[in-house]
């Protein structure tokens, strides 16, 4: 894995997506790591907290689509790349870098897909890590782990399943205006990207 840019503060920053600074995500954030002061356990905490109370929108049936850290924690739902945006403000407000990693998977009902996941920089062993807050339903079992990665989505190369190798401190643009522009659900899963390369083509 390699960040986009040396510059970490740039997986700090909040911003109009991973918007953090003064809102109800910093306040979220504050609550559910009161009284932790280990790094890896708060991000732990708070990787858990997105996994496991912030439903992912297809599995709870919902057509909304949210976008902002903030939208995705007011309005309780939101697909991998929403979430992603939410994991990120509240790992950010505890001044730990996180940015975002794309995955491209064969669907059995869509063809190949794009995935969010969230890169997430441990000052305390100097390491990055990759972390799917998805949602574990069915046969996910996605986790924090330092050691060995635990993604939600298991990957066949013969498939044409892989995960790019680059960590952005910003969320891709594209997929960025398609949840902005997508009114439900079904209409994001029927526009998004399948591979980054378009996703950076578009930006």
């Amino acid at each position: 894995m390699k960040p986009d840019t040396k510059n970490l503060d740039a997986f700090l920053a909040s911003t109009d997506i991973v918007d953090w600074h003064g809102s109800v995500v910093e306040e979220k954030s504050n609550q559910l790591t009161l009284g932790i002061s280990d790094e890896i356990e708060k991000a732990t905490v708070l990787f858990n907290w997105v996994r496991d109370h912030i439903p992912h929108s297809k599995d709870i049936g919902s057509n909304l689509v949210t976008c902002s850290a903030t939208e995705v924690l007011t309005k309780g739902t939101g697909v991998c790349f929403a979430k992603c945006h939410l994991l990120a403000g509240m790992l950010r407000a505890q001044g730990i870098a996180t940015g975002f990693c794309y995955q491209t998977l064969k669907s059995p009902s869509a063809g190949m897909a794009l995935h969010g996941l969230n890169g997430v920089y441990l000052k305390s062993i100097k390491k990055w890590i990759r972390v799917d807050a998805r949602g574990n339903t069915g046969s996910y079992n996605a986790q924090f782990s330092v050691h060995v990665e635990m993604l939600a989505f298991s990957m066949d190369p013969l498939k044409g399943d892989f995960i790019y190798d680059e960590i952005f401190a910003e969320p891709a643009m594209a997929v960025v205006n398609a949840l902005h522009k997508c009114e439900s659900r079904q209409d994001l899963e029927a526009n998004m990207p399948t591979s980054l390369y378009q996703l950076i083509q578009a930006i």
